[in-house]
């Protein structure tokens, strides 16, 4: 992703014709079982741009709160994806939802890969900071990463001593199209899906 500059992801037309503000990208993480007998995991990435709730909306203020497991709302607006239907965490799936920090704010629109890369990134490590304090329900990225990918070898170092798996090896398994054997969970997982597959794009 970070060698991919001269790719983005831009607001549609209609999003910009009705936009009246600048537009910024929501990203929601989901890490998906290939099957449901094997330990292997998939990362899929969904991006919608921010939209406020409505003064009508149902108990608008949980998405504004922060909440990690909450969809935003532009999520209310259309059909959810199908792996998203299941909720927060289950057995096959689990999703974060990146929240707004003082260190990580929703980018604004358009956005490059590489720049998006660095997003992600600073997100993982709002996480790790998180899982230190124990006081926020942002450690579950964390948590999610070490739980799906405990053998990453992508390790570093992250204030002084403590370990921090980066967003390199989880993008690594970013869901695409996958050609080797045993493929199979890949392809059930794409059909349900629209994902951006980096090798369409050199």
């Amino acid at each position: 992703m970070a060698r991919l500059s001269a790719t983005r992801i831009e607001p549609t037309v209609e999003a910009l014709s009705m936009a009246k503000h600048e537009l910024r990208l929501r990203t929601v993480i989901q890490f998906v079982r290939v099957h449901h007998s094997s330990s292997d995991w998939r990362t899929v990435l969904y991006f919608t741009t921010d939209m406020p709730a409505t003064p009508s909306a149902h108990n608008s203020q949980r998405y504004t709160n922060g909440d990690v497991g909450v969809l935003p709302f532009s999520y209310t607006l259309s059909p959810l994806p199908t792996l998203l239907r299941d909720g927060a965490e289950s057995q096959m799936a689990k999703y974060y939802v990146i929240p707004s920090t003082s260190t990580t704010p929703y980018p604004t629109l358009p956005i490059n890969f590489p720049d998006l890369a660095m997003y992600l990134q600073s997100a993982v490590e709002d996480s790790r900071r998180a899982a230190i304090d124990g006081s926020s329900g942002m450690r579950k990225l964390a948590q999610f990463i070490d739980s799906c990918y405990p053998n990453d070898t992508g390790m570093a170092a992250l204030d002084g001593d403590v370990p921090k798996r980066g967003v390199g090896g989880m993008l690594k398994r970013v869901m695409g199209r996958s050609k080797g054997r045993g493929s199979r969970g890949n392809e059930e997982i794409y059909d349900l899906v629209t994902p951006f597959v980096s090798e369409d794009w050199g």
